[in-house]
């Protein structure tokens, strides 16, 4: 993912460090690309500790505003799909319109949160709900994974980083 990351970073001529790494990796890690944003953070975190509530706010502005993105990919695809019809699984559509941007506190969450923000989208959910939903989620989630990882003790991340520079 380092490799990945570092490419991306030198192919859109992007700093890949500092606060705007924070961001841009937050707002990838959001879209439908595979990227994980948390190991930035936390080793921005680890490096200027000071600046942790900065870090944070940063990464989860990103996180959501990248989540935006899915909600207006989700927007714009129906759009471009009246013809189709309607969806293949009304249960869920009843579902999801049930629980309503609600359900976007769970945005945060791999491998669920991408499609959710796309079926918000989609579904046509009020984008000032859904943007105050996502925020709180992400923030909740950098929060309590920033927190857990600090708790770690330095050994334990010196001794991977010597066990994966040999591999």
């Amino acid at each position: 993912m380092e490799h990945a990351l570092a490419h991306f970073f030198g192919w859109f001529g992007l700093p890949s460090v500092g606060l705007p790494a924070v961001f841009v990796s937050a707002f990838v890690s959001a879209t439908l690309l595979p990227v994980g944003s948390e190991p930035i953070l936390f080793g921005y975190i680890t490096l200027n500790p000071h600046l942790f509530w900065v870090a944070i706010m940063v990464a989860t502005v990103g996180n959501t505003l990248g989540g935006m993105f899915d909600w207006w990919l989700g927007y714009i695809a129906r759009s471009g799909m009246r013809a189709v019809g309607e969806s293949k699984d009304p249960k869920m559509k009843a579902w999801l319109e049930n629980w309503g941007p609600k359900i976007l506190l769970l945005s945060w969450f791999p491998g669920l949160g991408d499609p959710l923000c796309l079926a918000a989208g989609w579904l046509r959910l009020p984008w000032q709900s859904c943007i105050i939903y996502m925020f709180i989620g992400k923030l909740l989630r950098y929060v309590t994974l920033t927190w857990l990882l600090t708790l770690v003790p330095d050994s334990f991340w010196h001794q991977l980083g010597h066990w994966l520079h040999i591999i």
